[in-house]
C-alpha cells in the first residue's frame, strides 16, 4: 500500500510540475511573443524543478524495483538447480 501511495504522489507531483510549466501559456497570462513576465519565469523554474525531481524519484523507484525482481529471479534459479 505504501509503495502505491508513494508512486501515486510522485506521479501527481510530476504532473503538477508539468502543469506549472505549461500554465502561463495554456491559461494565457503570458502574452504571446512578449518578454516573459516574472510570474512566467517563476512558474517555469519551479515547475521544471518539481517535474524533474519527481521524474528522477520515479526512475530511482523503478530501478530499485527492477533490481529487487532480478534478485528474486536469480535466487529462484539458484534454489531449483
Amino acid at each position: 500500500m505504501k509503495s502505491k501511495l508513494g508512486v501515486s504522489a510522485l506521479a501527481l507531483l510530476f504532473l503538477g510540475g508539468l502543469w506549472l510549466v505549461a500554465a502561463p501559456f495554456a491559461v494565457g497570462y503570458q502574452p504571446r511573443g512578449d518578454e516573459w513576465t516574472d510570474a512566467t519565469v517563476n512558474d517555469v523554474w519551479v515547475g521544471g524543478l518539481l517535474a524533474g525531481g519527481a521524474f528522477l524519484a520515479l526512475v530511482a523507484y523503478a530501478a530499485d524495483a527492477l533490481r529487487d525482481l532480478a534478485g528474486r529471479g536469480r535466487h529462484a534459479m539458484d534454489t531449483t538447480t
